[in-house]
């Protein structure tokens, strides 16, 4: 969307105004704050003075996330010419060091490091930014793929229906992020395939990370008994498309009608016990839960938001659209920052590469939170790539950011919005054609000996 010089003008005084006032400035304060650095020298592990100290390695680490070149040779490449223009000596450009010092990185660090950001970012939300006044959550699952390693096959299998050799491990990620912000607040990792690894397990690990009073969305994929009944308990709301199983009974014409097609019905604990559930948990579990089903958009909804006065259709309906914004954060994760492929050889790093580009992306959103503060918008209308694209820029050696070049930084953060495209659809297909290469349905030595004996196959037509 374009603005116009008198809209940036206007921008720019508002950013200016509100620079005067110091708790406008919390945001950035983060980065350098006291608070901040309790905790990077808290979760810092022993260790004596080398060429790349913990604080270091893990600064290095995050800029290697959000480069175009993610390789380990560019960055210590470009440590060396930092240092060489800090007046000290260039050092060694050999990788093996840097390698080593992110191996020693403890992955607990990082990942505490990002929760820290993220529960700070949204501990200073403006009420505002809430939908009437709550917290809303969103989770979410993806997965990624990882170098195809014995020790990255093991831990996180390729598809069952691959031969071996063919695919690619996959880990899968589970997220909660913040509705308004869009920072994460906590994740959960685990493998694609056997035991432990659907999505529902692994949000079982961190559901402790809502609050009470929150409003937690998700796919239908997550509307579940139990799941709805340890939200009650502890006085979370959920609002979700109502569970495929439970699809299929649905019928408006039981229970208390609130309107139509809009009813509060009572459901029963099945009868089977899970197998993740221990027999005192599923003594423990209510015998019932009263949830309200309503359709709307085409969709059944399912939701402990019972009240239909204060919370009609058309705002469940319309709330439930936002859900779409945590698909939008996973492609800004996965596309953008380009975590959808990771470099990491060894399971144990794999999960540590994980977590920097979370934590990569929670300060961006650190960045943009405190844009939108500034300029009196809402952080979801402004653009990630754009705010990553600068943010890349201002951290040159060679850029040095002042107060007032930092004004001047979250006022161009603040320029590039986003469209509101609401009930937005695209077909899931791509208009540019591969490269006419084969598949490659053969382990690659294997492969590689046929090409030895017989020459390169015929690209395809």
């Amino acid at each position: 969307m374009q603005i116009t010089h008198t809209a940036n003008k206007h921008q720019y005084s508002r950013v200016k105004a509100y620079r005067q006032n110091i708790n406008s400035y919390d945001f950035f304060n983060l980065l350098t704050s006291d608070a901040l650095l309790d905790k990077v020298e808290a979760l810092l592990p022993a260790h004596r003075e080398r060429l790349y100290p913990p604080t270091e390695t893990l600064s290095m680490f995050l800029a290697q996330a959000m480069s175009a070149d993610r390789s380990c040779q560019s960055i210590v490449n470009q440590a060396a010419v930092q240092r060489l223009g800090g007046g000290l000596t260039a050092g060694s450009t050999y990788t093996g060091g840097y390698c080593r010092a992110r191996q020693r990185l403890p992955s607990g660090m990082v990942a505490h490091l990002t929760q820290f950001l993220g529960e700070r970012i949204n501990a200073q939300l403006p009420s505002e930014w809430r939908w009437r006044g709550r917290r809303v959550r969103l989770i979410d699952g993806t997965t990624v793929t990882l170098p195809d390693t014995a020790a990255n096959q093991e831990a996180f299998p390729q598809q069952r229906g691959q031969q071996p050799g063919v695919g690619f491990p996959i880990c899968r990620v589970v997220g909660i992020t913040c509705l308004a912000s869009g920072a994460l607040l906590n994740a959960a990792i685990g493998r694609f395939n056997g035991k432990g690894g659907d999505e529902q397990t692994l949000l079982r690990t961190i559901q402790d990370t809502f609050q009470a009073g929150d409003v937690v969305m998700g796919d239908a994929f997550f509307a579940t008994y139990f799941f709805i009944a340890a939200m009650q308990a502890r006085d979370i709301d959920i609002l979700m498309e109502q569970h495929g199983a439970r699809k299929r009974v649905t019928d408006f014409r039981y229970g208390q009608k609130l309107g139509v097609r809009d009813h509060l019905i009572v459901i029963s604990k099945p009868k089977l016990r899970p197998d993740w559930m221990s027999e005192a948990q599923y003594a423990a579990a209510p015998d019932t839960v009263t949830v309200r089903e309503l359709q709307t958009g085409g969709k059944v909804m399912v939701t402990t938001l019972s009240c239909h006065k204060s919370h009609p259709k058309e705002a469940l309906k319309s709330l439930y659209k936002s859900r779409w914004h945590v698909e939008l954060d996973i492609r800004n994760i996965k596309d953008t920052m380009g975590m959808n492929v990771l470099s990491c050889k060894t399971p144990e790093m794999a999960i540590k590469e994980i977590w920097v580009y979370l934590l990569a992306y929670n300060l961006i959103r650190l960045m943009m939170a405190q844009s939108a503060l500034l300029a009196d918008i809402k952080p979801r209308s402004i653009s990630f790539k754009h705010c990553l694209q600068l943010w890349l820029m201002c951290m040159h050696p060679s850029q040095s950011l002042d107060d007032e070049k930092l004004q001047t930084l979250f006022q161009l953060m603040a320029q590039q919005r986003v469209g509101n495209r609401p009930g937005r659809i695209e077909p899931r297909a791509i208009k540019r054609r591969p490269k006419a290469y084969p598949l490659l349905m053969k382990p690659r030595d294997a492969a590689r000996a046929e090409v030895k004996r017989n020459g390169h196959p015929k690209k395809l037509k």
